[in-house]
């Protein structure tokens, strides 16, 4: 595996040193706002414009991409980053920061662009799965470790916006400096349409989906949550990363699990689980020792849906057809995320502190009886047939090239180092 990552060892710290920038604003944005009074609603539509922007990104910076290049993108949507990170402790205002944070998802988007692009084209049928593991370790252990920014605003309410855009902009350097040359991305890698990929696996799908309002949810109010729990800033980073790291921790056993079995009762387990877990945070109702385990065990269950229905859909493809069809499935978990956070704000402000998670509770269980039904209306795929699970991250439809079961075609193709 080292052998297959050093190659892309600089596009590799940059993405942890992003996310360890840019990752902490989720939560830091939802407790600033909930210290100032705003109610969960309006924090939850601060949050929704995050993801709003995440898909405008996806959408329109390959356009972008293909006019200036990657490295000039990249810089682009980097130094925007930053810059929007600043402003953030110049003026607080709820409208004022629900348009930095679209202008963030944006920019995010823009940047896991140009990145997966240059991991796709240094990644080939050997060393593609070493390369997607090292990718997601940086993305999601620079996600987790950057929360830890949100205790450094005891002493400084300003501080952790400092920090955080200083190791934005350091993320630039390996980048811009590095010697692998990216290709353009491909104008026919269109995402499949979303009956098609109803069609196809409705199971997979609607996991997706439900899996997109869950996160979304989780990732804009977790914060608050704990925040009203009573916890300081220490602990609510603590939890927050502490879902992240239960993230990481349980989507290879799981997967595993899977190749060995009906995929589809492997889904169905994972969203039983995740709703025991969520009805269980939502009525612990007190911070402590037992809160972090729960969160651990929600993020563990909660994260490897993505991966699952996106294998469990795989199944169901030509090989050709799998680079669109992941595409198409990034869209629908985003556009998923982008409602999650109105709709857990909403459940919230009528149910409590508490009303998060019932939330999230609600998606497990409607997630859970569409499973149950689907394995009454259908066979299981033959163990022979199923596809290798795969841990992909939930970014943009560029990282769907990255996926060890698509079709190499690029193979033959891949340039050296300068």
């Amino acid at each position: 595996m080292l052998q297959a990552i050093l190659p892309v060892r600089s596009i590799l710290i940059a993405i942890f040193m992003l996310m360890a920038g840019s990752g902490v604003m989720n939560t830091l944005v939802s407790v600033r706002l909930e210290r100032a009074g705003s109610g969960a609603l309006l924090i939850g539509l601060v949050g929704t414009a995050y993801f709003a922007g995440l898909i405008v990104g996806a959408l329109r910076i390959p356009s972008l991409v293909r006019r200036v290049g990657h490295i000039r993108a990249f810089a682009a949507c980097v130094a925007a980053v930053s810059a929007s990170t600043l402003v953030y402790a110049v003026h607080r205002d709820p409208l004022l920061w629900g348009m930095l944070r679209f202008t963030d998802g944006i920019s995010v988007a823009g940047v896991y662009i140009c990145l997966e692009s240059w991991l796709n084209e240094r990644a080939d049928a050997e060393t593609r799965g070493a390369v997607l593991a090292g990718y997601m370790t940086a993305l999601y252990g620079g996600q987790a470790a950057g929360q830890f920014l949100l205790g450094l605003g005891n002493s400084d309410p300003a501080l952790p916006l400092l920090v955080a855009s200083i190791l934005i902009s350091l993320a630039s350097i390996p980048v811009v400096l590095t010697r692998i040359i990216a290709p353009l991305p491909d104008a026919d890698d269109s995402p499949l349409s979303f009956r098609e990929l109803y069609g196809v696996s409705p199971l997979g799908i609607m996991g997706v989906c439900v899996t997109g309002l869950m996160l979304g949810g989780f990732y804009a109010l977790g914060a608050v949550y704990a925040s009203r729990l009573g916890m300081n800033l220490s602990a609510t980073a603590l939890f927050m990363s502490m879902a992240i790291l239960g993230g990481v921790a349980l989507q290879w056993p799981l997967g595993r699990l899977s190749d060995r079995m009906d995929r589809r009762k492997v889904i169905v387990w994972s969203f039983a689980g995740t709703l025991a877990a969520s009805l269980a945070i939502a009525l612990v109702g007190s911070p402590g020792s037992l809160l972090m385990g729960l969160g651990a065990v929600f993020g563990g269950l909660s994260f490897a849906l993505y991966p699952l229905c996106v294998a469990h859909t795989n199944d169901h493809l030509r090989p050709e057809q799998r680079i669109a069809a992941s595409g198409g499935m990034v869209m629908l978990y985003s556009l998923g995320a982008a409602l999650g956070p109105l709709a857990g704000a909403t459940a919230m402000a009528i149910a409590g502190t508490g009303g998060l998670f019932f939330f999230i509770a609600l998606c497990a269980g409607g997630g859970l009886a569409f499973g149950l039904w689907r394995q009454t209306r259908s066979a299981p795929i033959p163990m022979d047939l199923q596809e290798q699970y795969v841990i992909l991250p939930r970014t943009t439809p560029a990282s769907a090239a990255l996926d060890p079961v698509a079709p190499d075609e690029t193979a033959d193709e891949q340039r050296s180092l300068h």
